[in-house]
């Protein structure tokens, strides 16, 4: 299954910029820490939107679960890093009621173990 109208994802950018690249996010560093390994930064910040939308467009539904806000997304697919590797992630999205499109909550590794980097073949 994919992702209920993907192709209407949205991403709000301080999901991006305050959280997901953000050292000093009390949530979200750990994930800064990930991602800034990978090659992306406040600099080329447009970057995640682009390979996150695309995982939201291409990526498997691997669990739905309901939530007391709307219907909660587990979202895994490939990502293609500014430092030439692909990686597989998690992405949660959340279709909140009332409203029609999902929206971005957070991304990590699929495989927190070893951080799921792998060459691009």
């Amino acid at each position: 299954m994919k992702l209920p109208r993907n192709n209407e994802a949205v991403i709000p950018e301080k999901k991006i910029t305050h959280y997901l690249l953000s050292d000093a996010h009390p949530l979200g560093r750990a994930q800064a820490k990930y991602f800034k390994v990978l090659g992306y930064n406040e600099e080329n910040a447009v970057k995640p939107w682009e390979g996150l939308l695309a995982v939201a467009a291409e990526g498997i539904v691997a669990e739905v679960i309901d939530t007391p806000f709307g219907a909660k997304y587990v979202v895994d697919g490939d990502l293609m890093t500014p430092v030439g590797v692909r990686v597989r992630v998690r992405t949660i999205w959340v279709q909140e009621r009332g409203q029609s499109v999902p929206r971005f909550v957070t991304a990590y590794p699929k495989d927190k173990q070893n951080m799921g980097v792998q060459s691009d073949p």
